[in-house]
């Protein structure tokens, strides 16, 4: 037996193929959007009870609710981030952001058509204050498209 090969060859087996990598769009992409998660949950998670007030503007809250939602909220986006960061599953990750934002725009643009002017729509919490408006709508529309380019950069890699 010593020294001898076995007969049977198995010529339909493949060859195991690492995946591919992300193209460098992709990188920039999730990078990018990370970044901006990353700041926007930092500066909430900075000042909780001052985001509480800001969540307390649009007056869709009932006042016990405001701060677990001010922490809820920036964790979720802090998490988000990391998980862009990390750079394992993206197509969920975008595809997450992406749900994500869709819901910032929605939410926005329905308190812009029920005609409230803030002063801070809370995109940062406290810090770097920037009034509600159609821009606050279009900004998250623009981090959804790129979270659905993500998506489409990766969404193939196997």
């Amino acid at each position: 037996m010593e020294g001898r090969v076995h007969p049977v060859r198995l010529d339909t087996e493949r060859p195991i193929e690492k995946p591919r990598a992300a193209p460098a769009g992709a990188a920039f992409l999730r990078f990018a959007i990370g970044a901006i998660l990353l700041a926007t949950a930092v500066g909430k998670l900075l000042d909780i009870a001052g985001f509480a007030r800001v969540l307390g503007t649009y007056n869709a809250f009932v006042p016990g609710a405001l701060v677990p939602i001010a922490v809820v909220v920036p964790v979720a986006e802090l998490a988000l981030a990391f998980w862009l960061f990390s750079g394992r599953n993206l197509a969920a990750s975008a595809l997450t952001s992406a749900a994500m934002h869709a819901l910032y725009a929605l939410w926005s643009a329905v308190s812009v058509l029920r005609g409230l002017k803030l002063p801070n729509c809370g995109c940062f919490g406290v810090f770097l204050a920037r009034p509600l408006g159609w821009s606050t709508v279009v900004e998250d529309l623009v981090l959804v498209g790129a979270s659905l380019g993500l998506w489409i950069l990766v969404r193939k890699r196997a």
